[in-house]
């Protein structure tokens, strides 16, 4: 069930609109359903229903009146709250919809039970799946009704309702989620022939700014460096930031000005305090991308076995990853990557208050990555390790959300997995198409292996040995053997990593111990030299890289 809430000034109007089926052709046989004393009018069951609505509006009123001449009323008097069903729930009686209506009021302070002076309600039902509860919010003692956080309230009290009446449990947030466009953004958006609102695009340039940026000084420099954006920056008296905002070019009010938001407004991280937080904690890295996907092999661990706070640092930092990975992809599948950032915007946020030092190996990893070549992997394997491994991470990140009834969040995180799942299955294309044309698998070899297999990892042994890719894997054996590497050992290594979420673990299995002996006969070298600062606008092509 889903309640809106909202107020007003004229009680005639609200009961006018409730009851009427001429303008309103949606409206099937209006009529009270419950009532302050259970004795109210119903204009919807009387003969001269005009006469009977004006009644029914001094009763509602009267306390209204009283204070009124007091000077004690408050201007917006009328409360309005529709309670609505889903779609796929049975229908409800009148008597349980009035008993839903008496719980709302009691939840939220209208009327509480047991109180003679609390206020003066009815609920209407004028459509089979909700009714309309119109409350006037002076009391019977003359004082107005407290009622701070009604939606809150009446939302914990439905869901309440959804499990003894046997309904659809509605996905509930935590009030961490990004504000969402009004309809009138929509219909701008709609008409400038844009699929996003001006919001949702700033949003998302915020929040790849501050992937990118290893400063909140370079920050607001990407910001102001980002084509069509336009960013004021606030100040204190003594000249340190406050705060920013941003506007799109062209995105004006009626007076023809610029239309700003707020980094709070865009999301509740994109604030100045919450990005000074996650840009004041660094870490050195020499070899950035080994160590990005080092980082986030360590995630599910992490989420596993460290407190919320740390756990929901990297939660946090592999949100950032993933609005950085579009400046990194190749264009086939950098699409996907852009909807799996935008999904798990939503997970990357909880109640819980992140403690940023515990992913800063991570957060400082992937700045680097936007600055500094990737190593040689001309076929794409390390790309696609690091996806398989993200994928593996955000699996984590679902199953945490869900340990700690974070049901938005748990919502985000699949779409985010859709999206990866496709994204890498892109990914791994070439990567497996070089493995066999360089070194066609033949039967014997993949016999020759398949007791390795069974005796280091026995548990995923039928689904390697039986997938599609047990050949790269078993090609990769071989190469390792060539090289002088015990095939035992190497495929150990590479299974001390997680592999339990892995769907196509052969291949995974084939990434990790190619890297790893691509990295064991790479030598150390300098750190690089500080590189220029990355551009927001990802690169046609490959790979992004800085020189």
């Amino acid at each position: 069930m889903i309640a809106k809430i909202s107020s007003g000034k004229s009680t005639a109007g609200l009961i006018r609109y409730l009851f009427d089926t001429k303008r309103a052709k949606d409206h099937v046989d209006p009529h009270l359903v419950g009532s302050w004393d259970g004795f109210a009018p119903d204009p919807g069951r009387a003969e001269d229903s005009d006469a009977v609505r004006k009644l029914l509006v001094a009763d509602l009123d009267l306390h209204v009146k009283q204070a009124g001449r007091l000077g004690r009323a408050p201007e917006k008097h009328v409360w309005h709250c529709s309670v609505r069903a889903a779609e796929s729930d049975r229908i409800l009686t009148d008597e349980e919809w009035a008993g839903v209506a008496r719980r709302v009021v009691h939840a939220t302070g209208i009327a509480p039970e047991g109180d003679p002076d609390g206020c003066r309600w009815v609920a209407v039902r004028h459509a089979p799946n909700h009714i309309h509860i119109a409350a006037t919010t002076v009391r019977a003692d003359l004082r107005t009704a407290r009622h701070w956080n009604d939606y809150l309230t009446a939302d914990r009290e439905l869901a309440a309702v959804e499990k003894e009446y046997g309904l659809h449990q509605v996905v509930r947030g935590d009030r961490t989620a990004a504000k969402r466009p009004t309809r009138a953004e929509q219909e701008k958006a709609k008409r400038g022939g844009h699929h996003l609102t001006p919001r949702d695009r700033l949003r998302t340039t915020a929040r790849t700014a501050v992937a990118a940026a290893t400063s909140t000084e370079e920050f607001l420099r990407l910001l102001e460096h980002t084509k069509g954006v336009l960013v004021d920056i606030k100040r204190f008296p003594s000249g340190d930031i406050r705060g920013y905002t941003l506007a799109l070019e062209g995105d004006t009010n009626s007076r023809q000005e610029p239309i700003w938001y707020s980094g709070s407004k865009l999301a509740p991280d994109l604030s100045w305090p919450r990005i000074s937080e996650r840009l004041t904690t660094t870490a050195a890295t020499t070899r950035p991308w080994q160590d990005a996907i080092t980082a986030i092999e360590d995630i599910p661990r992490a989420l596993a076995h460290d407190g919320a706070p740390a756990a929901q640092a990297h939660i946090t930092a592999l949100g950032e990853t993933l609005d950085a990975l579009p400046l990194l992809a190749p264009a086939p599948y950098r699409q996907e990557l852009h909807r799996a950032a935008a999904a798990f915007e939503r997970a990357s946020r909880s109640r819980i208050q992140a403690e940023n030092h515990h992913a800063a190996r991570l957060r400082a990893a992937v700045k680097a990555m936007l600055r500094t070549p990737p190593p040689n992997s001309p076929d794409g394997t390390l790309l696609a390790l690091l996806l398989e491994t993200i994928v593996l991470a955000t699996a984590a990140a679902l199953r945490w959300h869900d340990l700690h009834h974070h049901d938005q969040q748990v919502t985000a995180t699949r779409d985010a997995l859709t999206h990866l799942h496709t994204a890498a299955d892109q990914a791994a294309t070439t990567p497996l198409a070089t493995i066999k044309q360089a070194q066609p698998t033949g039967p014997a070899v993949r016999l020759r292996y398949e007791p390795v297999v069974r005796m280091v990892l026995p548990e995923h042994a039928d689904t390697i040995l039986n997938a599609s890719d047990w050949g790269a894997l078993a090609t990769t054996l071989a190469r390792a053997a060539t090289n002088g590497l015990d095939p035992v050992e190497t495929l150990r290594a590479a299974a001390q990593r997680p592999l339990n979420d892995a769907r196509y673990p052969a291949r995974l299995l084939a990434w990790r111990i190619q890297q790893t002996t691509h990295t064991a006969q790479t030598p150390r070298t300098m750190p690089p030299a500080p590189q220029p600062t990355p551009s927001l606008a990802p690169q046609p092509g490959g790979p992004r890289t800085r020189h």
